[in-house]
């Protein structure tokens, strides 16, 4: 059992108000909220040694620098990579998926074909698209059912010789579906093709194993779990890491220059140009090891409770339409109200305390496919209580009574 009030004590913005209310933060998916240790290691890194890191004969930057290089072998255990150098620290998980799709521009050929999902987020789209224009490549679509789940079914015979990646998240954002990662990824290898995971919604619930997925790159965002912003997580198996180019040149990622020829450090660095985020990645791994003290197993437990509470409350409002009805879902509820625009809904929860997001949640082809101009979702973390969720069911029929 988690002590949820010791843990919101954790989180200094929890105690914050809107509107006059006290905050009700049910907008997870877009970022987790802070705690008091992430954000403790970043005042403690700007105050007490902040340096550039990597190769400076100094003391700060030697300390500097086997903080952040302990940061990444704590994401090296949390995902259990099987090297550190595994690891790159990336700007986020839409930088981490384009180094990926640019360096697969050297790979692929007209004709070849990549898959993506319908349950897309447009950063796990747009890049294969722009990949697709550059190399002659074809975009296949695994297509979805009204419940928001693959049909997997469909996908084994979109696969074939001229499948060379597929692209597929872990946890939809827009519907809280959890998808068949481990049968994608069996299915893919069975003909060669090689497949990386959007793991961003998934982190906060699940602890990935990347060995045991066999996943060929997998990649999230720190601020997605308790870490700052500006900080992303690219996993790839070494011998792909090899295979691919250097995303960006500058500082760091090389060996040698000279105006004749350059060559490039290896890996994590050849994918690391420049200063990096410095206290970012270090917060990071301050972040791993808070959730790692909750245990994730934990945490999804907890969620999962508020994800049936809260789907049983709002079922019960008239006129509300549930979208994502997965067999397994993470702790994502998207909803409508019946002749009312989403955005007028989260507009009355916002008076009342209740941050929500609203939209298309960056996955029109999913909005497009329902029909509609997009959801209210409310997303939770482990740090919601019930309480909240009746704070919400509340704000919502506030709302329809007033907008109908």
């Amino acid at each position: 059992m988690l002590d949820i009030q010791k843990i919101r004590a954790d989180f200094p913005i929890l105690k914050e108000q809107v509107n006059g209310k006290p905050l009700a933060y049910f907008d997870n998916a877009a970022t987790s909220q802070t705690p008091q240790v992430v954000i403790d290691t970043i005042v403690d890194y700007y105050s007490r040694y902040n340096a550039n890191i990597h190769r400076g004969v100094h003391t700060l930057s030697q300390v500097a620098t086997d903080a952040y290089e302990q940061a990444r072998i704590k994401l090296q255990k949390h995902f259990n990579a099987k090297e550190p150098y595994e690891m790159i620290f990336t700007a986020g998980t839409t930088h981490a998926i384009n180094i990926v799709a640019m360096g697969f521009s050297t790979l692929l050929k007209k004709g070849d074909e990549v898959l993506v999902s319908a349950l897309e987020h447009h950063s796990n789209i747009v890049p294969w698209q722009m990949l697709c224009e550059r190399t002659g490549a074809l975009l296949r679509v695994i297509p979805m059912n009204a419940q928001g789940e693959l049909l997997m079914d469909a996908y084994a015979s979109l696969l074939s010789s001229k499948t060379k990646l597929v692209f597929v998240n872990h946890i939809s954002n827009a519907l809280g579906t959890i998808n068949p990662i481990e049968e994608i990824i069996e299915k893919a290898h069975a003909i060669g093709a090689a497949v990386l995971i959007d793991g961003a919604q998934a982190c906060p619930h699940i602890k990935p194993d990347v060995q045991a997925l066999d996943a060929d790159f997998y990649v999230a965002s720190a601020h997605k779990i308790c870490g700052p912003t500006g900080v992303g997580i690219l996993y790839g198996k070494e011998a792909w890491l090899q295979q691919l180019p250097p995303y960006q040149g500058g500082g760091e990622m090389i060996e040698t220059v000279t105006f004749e020829k350059t060559t490039y450090a290896g890996l994590p660095h050849k994918f690391e140009a420049g200063t990096p985020n410095i206290a970012g990645g270090i917060a990071t791994g301050a972040a791993v090891d808070y959730m790692n003290s909750i245990g994730l197993e934990n945490i999804a437990a907890y969620e999962q409770e508020l994800l049936v509470y809260g789907t049983e409350k709002l079922s019960e409002i008239q006129g509300l339409r549930i979208y994502g009805t997965a067999a397994k879902k993470a702790a994502v509820i998207s909803f409508n109200l019946e002749g009312i625009h989403p955005f007028d809904v989260g507009s009355i929860l916002d008076k009342l305390g209740v941050a929500v997001r609203t939209g298309h949640h960056c996955t029109q082809p999913i909005m497009d496919f329902y029909q509609i101009p997009g959801t209210v979702r409310a997303s939770f973390a482990f740090y919601n209580t019930k309480e909240e969720i009746d704070v919400l069911v509340a704000a919502v029929k506030k709302a329809q009574k007033m907008l109908l």
